[in-house]
């Protein structure tokens, strides 16, 4: 089987039964917890199926059960006992009657299409021919450095603002840590890690499809599902509109002086 058909089938069946979760739960806000898990799905399935036991394929999957475990792991306790998200509860206010037929194509299957793009560089790694492993090995631990640095800030961005959420004497925005330096350093790092995993399929060959991945979350976590959504969230917040003169959006930097 075409190693880019074997992806869309595991994605296409892992939404499915996502999709059927939801149903009976009523909330599409699962989709969330399951997009780590998507992912590691299509790195084992690739592995198993194309692998040859190189090291960079260990490596590339190895690092996207990490970084999907934990992820969905933060997002299953950040969500227990809590209602359905506000974007997707907005949604299915929205859709009325049609929100069966919306939300599968228009969250679950959308969120489907955009897994597997981004999960090119890691079905190019995993499929890979044995030839392609001996060039340019270097840039596998340039790779993996810079897949720690996003890990890092997303997981340690992560823990700090359920930390500050979790606190019941917090008060105004979180403005500390991390947080000092990036609205929003959980994207930032997320984005890395995908910049690093198209760094890793680099000497594998079609890199330029690999290019799709970083590019494409990128996009989204600026423009789309991330910054951009969640910035509209808190318009008309004082302390927010204080805090976004002061600190950078995405990529760290030092804050301004206001």
């Amino acid at each position: 089987m075409n190693p880019f058909a074997l992806s869309a089938l595991c994605i296409f069946c892992f939404m499915c039964g996502m999709f059927i979760i939801a149903l009976v739960k009523k909330d599409n806000s699962i989709v969330d917890i399951g997009w780590g898990l998507g992912f590691i799905v299509v790195a084992l399935a690739t592995f198993w199926y194309y692998g040859y036991d190189r090291r960079a394929q260990k490596l590339v999957t190895f690092l996207t059960i990490v970084w999907g475990l934990r992820l969905s792991a933060y997002i299953l306790i950040r969500n227990w006992g809590k209602p359905e998200d506000f974007r997707y509860a907005k949604w299915r206010k929205d859709w009325g009657r049609n929100v069966v037929v919306r939300s599968f194509f228009q969250v679950f299957m959308l969120q489907g299409c955009i897994m597997f793009i981004n999960t090119l560089p890691i079905v190019i790694v995993n499929s890979a021919p044995h030839a392609a492993f001996y060039h340019s090995k270097w840039l596998y631990p340039v790779g993996s450095a810079i897949g720690l640095i996003g890990f890092l800030f997303e997981a340690v961005g992560d823990w700090q603002m359920y930390m500050f959420k979790t606190n019941p004497h917090k008060h105004g925005v979180m403005n500390t840590g991390l947080w000092k330096y990036t609205r929003h350093p959980n994207y930032f790092g997320e984005a890395v890690q995908w910049w690093a995993m198209f760094v890793i399929a680099i000497p594998s060959g079609l890199w330029y499809i690999s290019l799709l991945a970083p590019v494409t979350i990128t996009f989204f976590l600026l423009r789309v599902s991330g910054v951009t959504l969640l910035e509209k969230k808190y318009e008309g917040n004082d302390a927010y509109s204080q805090y976004k003169k002061s600190t950078s959006a995405f990529l760290p930097w030092f804050p301004k002086t206001v």
